[in-house]
C-alpha cells in the first residue's frame, strides 16, 4: 500500500491510510449517510458536550496494534486522570526539562493513530529545541491501556484532562499551552480546542472535520448507533467551526487534495463567527509533510504568543 520512502517516519499504518487519497484506500461496505455538506450547528460545542452521551453499541480497546508503551530516553513517563469520576489513569510522555525562574510555553500533541509509538515522539523535536515542554498523551483504549474506544468523542475528554495536567506541571505557563495534533490526532485537535478556552493556538495538522466523510471510509471503526445523526455531528469539526475558542491554522500536504474541501469549508465557516482561523497545504503527503508543518506550527505558535 505504501512504500518504506512514504512510511519514512515508521508510524502506524493507520495514519498513512488515513491521508490517502480516496481512490488509493479499499473500502469497506458502508450505511454511512455522506451529506454534500454537514449541517452547521449553532449551539456551543462545549456547553453541547456537557448534555451529549456517546452510545456504544461495541465496547473494547482502540482497532490499531500497539507496541509496549517504552518511555524515549528524552521523556518521562508521567500518569494522567481523564473518565467519569478519573476513573482512567493513562500513560503520557512529557520532554524532559529543567525549571527555570521564567515559566516555559508547553505543547499537547495529540498523535496520529489509535495507538502511540516511539516513532511519533521522534518528531516533537522541533517543539522541544524551540523551548516547549511537549506532552504527548496516549488516550483510552490505546495500547493495552483501559477505557472503551470511541473514536472522535470521549478521547476528548482524555485531551482536555491531559491539557489540564500539562498546564499544572512545574516550571510550566499555563497561560501558554497550545495545541498541535497530526492524522486522527489532528481530528481529535479541532474537537478539543472546541471545547475549552485552555489553549493559546491550535494547529490541526491532516485532520477530517467530517466525521460523516471518515466513517464512510472506516466504517469498521463505527462503534456508535451509526442511525443517530447526532453521534456523527458532535464527532464532525464542520458542525462547530464557530465554536473554536483560540486562533487555529488547519494544515494538510498538497497531495491529500481530498481535505481541501472541507478544510475551506471549516476555516470560511469559521472566519463568519470571527474566529482567527487561517488554513494551508504544505508540499508532500500524509508523513512526508509534517517536517514542515511541525515547522510552520511553531512559527504560528510564536506569533500567536507575541
Amino acid at each position: 500500500m505504501t512504500s518504506r520512502k512514504e512510511d519514512k517516519f515508521s508510524l502506524p499504518r493507520r495514519v498513512v491510510l488515513a491521508g490517502l487519497a480516496a481512490a488509493l484506500v479499499p473500502r469497506a461496505a458502508s450505511a454511512v449517510e455522506v451529506p454534500p455538506q454537514p449541517p452547521l450547528l449553532t449551539g456551543d460545542y462545549e456547553k453541547e458536550r456537557q448534555h451529549f452521551r456517546t452510545r456504544l453499541l461495541r465496547k473494547g480497546p482502540a482497532p490499531d496494534k500497539y507496541e509496549p508503551l517504552k518511555t524515549p530516553a528524552d521523556a518521562d513517563q508521567i500518569f494522567y486522570r481523564s473518565g467519569y469520576g478519573g476513573e482512567l489513569e493513562l500513560v503520557a510522555w512529557v520532554s524532559k526539562y529543567k525549571r527555570t525562574p521564567k515559566l516555559k510555553p508547553a505543547v499537547l500533541f495529540l498523535h496520529g493513530g489509535n495507538a502511540m509509538g516511539i516513532g511519533h515522539w521522534e518528531l516533537m523535536k522541533p517543539y522541544i529545541d524551540a523551548g516547549y515542554v511537549v506532552m504527548m498523551p496516549s488516550v483510552r483504549g490505546e495500547n493495552g491501556q483501559l477505557g472503551n474506544f470511541s473514536g472522535f468523542y470521549d478521547e476528548v475528554s482524555d485531551a482536555l484532562a491531559a491539557a489540564h495536567r500539562l498546564a499544572h506541571l512545574p516550571g510550566v505557563d499555563g497561560s501558554r499551552v497550545f495545541i498541535a495534533g497530526h492524522s486522527i490526532g489532528g481530528t481529535l485537535t479541532m474537537l478539543t480546542a472546541m471545547s475549552s478556552k485552555r489553549f493559546r493556538a491550535a494547529t490541526p495538522i491532516s485532520g477530517n472535520p467530517d466525521a460523516f466523510r471518515f466513517f464512510d471510509r472506516y466504517p469498521q471503526d463505527i462503534r456508535f448507533d451509526e442511525k443517530d445523526p447526532r453521534e456523527f455531528q458532535m464527532r464532525s469539526a464542520l458542525c462547530y467551526a464557530e465554536s473554536f475558542k483560540c486562533p487555529v491554522y488547519v494544515m494538510h500536504g498538497k497531495e491529500e487534495d481530498h481535505f481541501n474541501d472541507r478544510a475551506g469549508l471549516l476555516a470560511k465557516r469559521a472566519r463568519v463567527a470571527g474566529v482567527k482561523i487561517e488554513a494551508s497545504t504544505l508540499p508532500g503527503g500524509h508523513t512526508s509533510a509534517l517536517p514542515a508543518e511541525i515547522e510552520q506550527s511553531i512559527h504560528f505558535f510564536g506569533s500567536v504568543a507575541a
